[in-house]
Order: structure tokens, then C-alpha cells, then sequence
């Protein structure tokens, strides 16, 4: 028994000293924790984590309000670095798909943005409410439209300029109300967007109507009057689901709210 216990105490030490003489290894290799830690304690985030990650995967559907306990994770998350290196992971796959392509330059190729948390960022918006975790405000966040002011997002915009350099025409479909085009159009060209063939916006033909349903009727008008959809990317599952959705499809992260 004895002999069989110092081999363990050896193997465990070697496989330690080793794995921290790499430093590679030591900052990339985790053990895995139980929510409270290895001695009790919370570790924060943990839950958060789960729950993101159920979002983006649409395994988490119909939530009208991030969970409470989350607010500071979420508002971490989108301030921080790893938003923005998971939406540059998403468009740089996209790219890379695109440039995969066999495509006659002047054709009818298209590529279907989606605008908010897209092209444009609400996130000074949202990080004054809360990350997601106040309910939806429309009088609110109008406001915030209205002011034209959202930033853009800037591995979408790097994105867009690459697509219209390789020949691609760009087409965005909006949730925002067609009394909201002015503003919206002058905010899309302020921040860099400074060309398309369409910028649709939601009239009160479909109002009641989910927004895979307006989306999806507007990408068939796009497919009926003769464009090839070959991608398309937003932030919602609403914006990737449904018909007509195009050749493939691109999800960028966005842990603050969701859209049926």
C-alpha cells in the first residue's frame, strides 16, 4: 500500500511541477469549480456565465428582462474586451466565408444586416439602464434613437467595407419603425455605413406580428425582385430564423434583451 501511495504523491507532484513550468498551459487550464468554489465561497459569475450562454445558443428563450444577479456580469461583458473579440470571432468567420465565394462583381449579391447591436450600438443606452436588466422602455429608448447618436459597432462596420470592396450589395432590415428612417439613415452614414441598396424599417402593416415574421416577409420581397441573399447577420435569432434567410447566417452576441 505504501509503495503504491508514494508513486501517486510522485506522479501528482511531477504532473504540477510541469504543467507550471508552462506558463502557456497554468493561464489556459482551469479546474472546474463547483458554483460556491473550492472552499465555500461564491464565485461570482459562475451562473451568469450559464445563463449567457443559453441566450446565445437559443436555449433560453422568451426572457423579458436579464436576471437581477447579472446585471454587473453582463455589464462587464459588453464593456470589456470579450465583446468585442467574440463579435470580431463572428465577423471574421463571416468575412472569410465571403471572400470563399465564386461571385461575378455587379451581380445581385446581397448581405442582410440588421441594425441595432448590428450596425449600430445601443450600448450607452443601455449601459444607463441597466444592462438588460430594467424592463423595456419604448419611450425611452425612442429617445435614445431619435438623438442619432448610437456609435458603430466596429468589427460590423470593418465587416460592411470589406463586403462592398469584394462586390457585395448591402441591404438592412430594421426592427425600427419607418417613422424612425430619417434619423436612422442619417446615424448609419455619420458613422461610416455610407452606402446601400435598401434600408427597411417596420411599418404598421405589421404591427402584431413577430419579428421573424416581418423579416422573413421582407427578405422574400428582397429574393422576389431578383437579389441572392449569400448572408446575413444580426444580433437576434429573430433576425436568423424563419424563410428566406439567406445562403448563411451569423449570430453576433447580445446578452441584454431579446426579440421573438
Amino acid at each position: 500500500m505504501l509503495p503504491l501511495l508514494l508513486f501517486f504523491l510522485l506522479t501528482t507532484t511531477v504532473a504540477t511541477t510541469q504543467a507550471s513550468s508552462d506558463g502557456a498551459i497554468s493561464r489556459q487550464i482551469h479546474l472546474l469549480r463547483p458554483q460556491t468554489g473550492s472552499h465555500g465561497r461564491h464565485v461570482p459569475g459562475i451562473s451568469c456565465m450559464s445563463w449567457r450562454l443559453g441566450v446565445e445558443t437559443h436555449n433560453i428563450v422568451g426572457w423579458t428582462t436579464i436576471p437581477a444577479a447579472c446585471e454587473r456580469y453582463v455589464g462587464n461583458y459588453m464593456l470589456g474586451h470579450q465583446y468585442r473579440q467574440d463579435s470580431r470571432a463572428v465577423t471574421n468567420e463571416a468575412l472569410l466565408y465571403a471572400k470563399s465565394l465564386n461571385l461575378t462583381k455587379g451581380g445581385k449579391n446581397l448581405w442582410v444586416f440588421d441594425i441595432d447591436e448590428t450596425t449600430l450600438s445601443n450600448l450607452p443606452y443601455y449601459a444607463h439602464h441597466g444592462f438588460g436588466v430594467e424592463l423595456y422602455n419604448s419611450t425611452a429608448f425612442n429617445a435614445w434613437v431619435l438623438d442619432g447618436k448610437a456609435p458603430a459597432l466596429p468589427e460590423s462596420l470593418k465587416l460592411y467595407n470589406k463586403l462592398l470592396a469584394l462586390g457585395i450589395k448591402v441591404a438592412f432590415i430594421t426592427g425600427r419603425g419607418e417613422s424612425q428612417r430619417s434619423v436612422t439613415e442619417i446615424n448609419l452614414r455619420y458613422v461610416g455605413y455610407l452606402t446601400w441598396e435598401k434600408v427597411i424599417l417596420k411599418n404598421s402593416s405589421y404591427s402584431g406580428n413577430t419579428s421573424v415574421v416581418y423579416k422573413s416577409s421582407e427578405r422574400k420581397k428582397l429574393e422576389e425582385s431578383g437579389y441572392r441573399i449569400i448572408g446575413n447577420i444580426g444580433d437576434q435569432w429573430s433576425d436568423l430564423l424563419g424563410t428566406n434567410v439567406g445562403d448563411r447566417t451569423f449570430k453576433l452576441p447580445d446578452p441584454m434583451y431579446y426579440i421573438s
